[in-house]
């Protein structure tokens, strides 16, 4: 009884399996069934939008394609017109050549006619003229060629005279004019560039805080003042004057380095030979600086760019150079603008004038250093820092060393001679003075074994410093006399001449 109920519920067990597999089977049909339907439907959707999409693509396709057809229609049946309207151009072109050229043949015509109708003109003139020289020949006794000679003689004779008298009044009329142009565009030039001059005076006068200090200057039994002498080679007078001593030289760049060491010296207030030393050698580097300051300075005002810095320099030196009493730098400067300003008159190259017109005396920075004319030495610096030709020959010329060549030299020449000229700009006598004060110095310095020499006390002494390696005490005896002797052959001076050889012997150690 057991066993039928166990074997019921197995068979029940796999009769409810069988029937829930077939009932899922059933299902899952139905489901892939219902699902390909689907499918079905949506590849027929997807397939009818492709083609709609396919057929609007044809569509715009179709319009871009009608419409690009259109506008090449458009360009080719503008382009047809253009060709249209240039050939009705060229045709009517060709109708107005045609023309032109039918009138041209006729004219040619015309002209041919003439030409035959001007030749038998000619022919008949020249039998009317045949026979009338003929006539005339019988009637005078001469052959035409005689008469021909007599004839061109009298003209030439009344075409001499006549061309004689034209000539001279051509010239007579030229100088008057060039006369009077001359003198308008120098009277112009000048009053356009009235620059100042100042006569450089041989003395400098340097105030004091008290008379006080006249006594520190001077030093114990004068030793500060005669190193100070020593060291600038400037005559140093202490005098009466109140508050105030005077430095006496006549070379201008030893002067400045003395009144500028000078000065500092006075206002440090500690002044001993070392001292003095130093601030010597101060002012001498503080002066080279101005002088290229003065150089460029120089140029700025005349607008010439572009002078190599060695040339800048010596026109700075030219600021301490005096040439019968006128200051060279502001006379180079004005001879710069005068120039200028004539070749601005005259259509001259104004920039190549106011150039040369600057450095026409550059040699006068060196010509204390150098042998030779300023002249001779201011072509060779130009020279050897290239400048241009023209300026070159504008600087051999301006002092009629060369005949004038360009119209550059000619103004530089007429412009040095103006600002020279002018009253006040010159004096002789200080020239001769420092000129006198030059040869002092250079008899000195011409003998073996010295060092340096000084002009001071207005010439009336020299103050020589010798090498003490090559001149002993004895030597410096015998130095002196010659020195003495040579002055007296050599130069003209009022008074006499005091010659101070001084031998110095410095050694230096340093305490470490």
């Amino acid at each position: 009884m057991q066993g039928n109920v166990i074997a019921i519920i197995i068979a029940a067990v796999l009769i409810s399996f069988i029937a829930g597999y077939l009932v899922r089977k059933s299902i899952a049909e139905a489901k892939i069934a219902s699902a390909e339907t689907q499918a079905g439907k949506i590849v027929d959707e997807a397939q009818k939008a492709a083609e709609a999409k396919k057929r609007e693509a044809l569509l715009e396709a179709k319009e871009e394609v009608l419409k690009l057809r259109n506008e090449m229609e458009r360009e080719n049946k503008e382009r047809r017109g253009e060709l249209q309207r240039l050939e009705r151009r060229l045709v009517q072109k060709e109708e107005v050549l045609d023309r032109k050229t039918d009138a041209i043949e006729k004219k040619e015509e015309a002209l041919n006619k003439k030409d035959m109708e001007i030749e038998q003109v000619k022919a008949n003139l020249n039998e009317i003229y045949g026979k009338q020289m003929a006539e005339l020949e019988r009637i005078s006794g001469l052959t035409s060629d005689e008469a021909r000679q007599i004839l061109l003689a009298d003209v030439e004779k009344e075409i001499q005279h006549e061309a004689a008298k034209l000539i001279k009044d051509i010239e007579e009329k030229a100088k008057e004019e060039g006369e009077k142009k001359a003198r308008d565009i120098i009277s112009l030039a000048i009053q356009r560039c009235a620059a100042d001059h100042v006569a450089e005076t041989t003395v400098a006068v340097i105030p004091l805080p008290s008379d006080e200090m006249k006594g520190r200057i001077i030093g114990r039994e004068g030793r500060n003042i005669r190193a100070f002498e020593t060291l600038t080679g400037i005559d140093l007078i202490i005098d009466d004057t109140p508050e105030a001593v005077i430095l006496s030289g006549f070379d201008p760049i030893r002067r400045e380095v003395a009144r500028m060491a000078l000065e500092k010296l006075i206002v440090d207030g500690r002044i001993h030979p070392a001292r003095i030393e130093e601030m010597v050698e101060k002012a001498q580097k503080e002066l080279e600086v101005q002088i290229r300051e003065a150089g460029e300075q120089a140029t700025f005002e005349t607008g010439m760019h572009g002078l190599h810095p060695e040339l800048i320099t010596l026109l700075g030196r030219l600021k301490y150079r005096t040439s019968y009493g006128q200051n060279v730098l502001k006379h180079s400067i004005e001879v710069s603008h005068l120039a200028g300003l004539m070749a601005a008159e005259l259509g001259a190259d104004v920039h190549l004038a106011k150039r040369a017109g600057l450095l026409h005396d550059i040699g006068k920075a060196v010509d204390h250093e150098v042998e030779g004319p300023h002249v001779t030495i201011g072509v060779d610096l130009a020279k050897k820092y290239r400048e241009n030709q023209d300026v070159l020959h504008a600087i051999a010329a301006h002092h009629g060393d060369e005949d004038p060549k360009t119209i550059v030299a000619v103004l530089v020449q007429a412009a040095d001679a103006i600002s020279a000229a002018r009253p006040g700009a010159r004096r002789e006598t200080l020239e001769n003075y420092i000129k006198r004060l030059q040869k002092l110095e250079e008899i000195a310095s011409a003998f073996d074994g010295v060092e340096k020499s000084y002009a001071i006390q207005a010439g009336r002494e020299i103050r020589i410093m010798v090498k003490p390696d090559k001149i002993d005490d004895l030597g410096a005896v015998r130095l002196v006399r010659e020195i003495a002797k040579k002055i007296e052959s050599e130069l003209d001076y009022p008074g006499q001449i005091k010659v101070t050889i001084i031998r110095e012997t410095r050694v230096v150690d340093y305490a470490k």
